[in-house]
């Protein structure tokens, strides 16, 4: 119980060091707008590395990067489509999609021109 407590109170101090460093990186972004644009990019960049490298440091860091190397396992395993499949399939779903355009492009004007013998 009190390991969870501690990292709770540390993470709690690491969030708020992140939170920190993404307000740096807007005030100063917007403190030095007369520098150079990649000055500035660069500089967000910098901060955006070390608070992302202490966000990790937290429980829920920790987990998220568990989860993108899951993640990246999981579509190691996938089979994609090959080249000739996707065209085929591509070329399916184009002919339907025209094929509703015009069905409902006829349906439309079908009850249009009834509603137009109707008013008259």
């Amino acid at each position: 119980m009190s390991v969870e407590t501690t990292a709770g109170k540390f993470d709690a101090a690491k969030w708020t060091v992140v939170i920190a460093l993404v307000a740096v990186a807007v005030v100063g972004n917007s403190y030095y707008a007369d520098q150079s644009l990649l000055y500035r990019v660069l500089g967000i960049l910098a901060i955006s590395v070390v608070a992302g490298l202490v966000a990790l440091q937290t429980v829920k860091g920790a987990a998220f990067w568990t989860l993108v190397k899951g993640s990246r396992t999981e579509i190691r395993k996938v089979v994609w489509p090959t080249r000739q499949e996707t065209i085929q399939t591509t070329m399916i779903v184009v002919a339907f999609v025209i094929l509703m355009a015009l069905l409902l492009w006829g349906m439309d004007a079908f009850f249009g021109w009834l509603v137009s013998k109707a008013i008259v």
